[in-house]
């Protein structure tokens, strides 16, 4: 999915192009979390439409749940979204973080192979090859 450190730096449209496509799965995953979600309220817990859309958005969050819940299924369904909403969070900064940290990675090995390549020149006087004795 991403170049390999031997690659050159992905051109800055093409890089623009990853965080799109990265933004548009974490849009389909927040999509199918509030759908998830506002079923399971609305299912569960006999909320109308637009309260189990916001009691979902909530929990998705991380603010909390708007409405009281009354019944034990309502209750198991909101304990188990909230932890599906935890895990849903962590994915999505990772997928949006995952092309950034590469990239500055990437740029960062490039940078110092040029270094290195640089120390490895024998016609080029430098660290490599001086040995001093303390």
């Amino acid at each position: 999915m991403f170049e390999h450190k031997s690659e050159p730096l992905l051109p800055l449209w093409e890089f623009i192009a990853r965080m799109a496509r990265s933004g548009a799965f974490v849009v389909g995953i927040i999509a199918f979390s509030l759908f998830l979600g506002s079923v399971g309220y609305h299912y569960f817990g006999s909320l109308p439409w637009i309260d189990a859309l916001l009691n979902a958005s909530m929990i998705l969050t991380g603010m909390g749940p708007v409405d009281p819940l009354k019944t034990n299924s309502a209750k198991l369904f909101a304990t188990f979204y909230s932890l599906y909403s935890g895990v849903a969070f962590l994915t999505m900064m990772a997928v949006l973080v995952a092309p950034l940290l590469h990239r500055f990675l990437h740029k960062f090995h490039l940078d110092v192979s040029e270094d290195d390549k640089e120390d490895r020149d024998p016609k080029k006087p430098g660290r490599r090859g001086t040995h001093h004795s303390r």
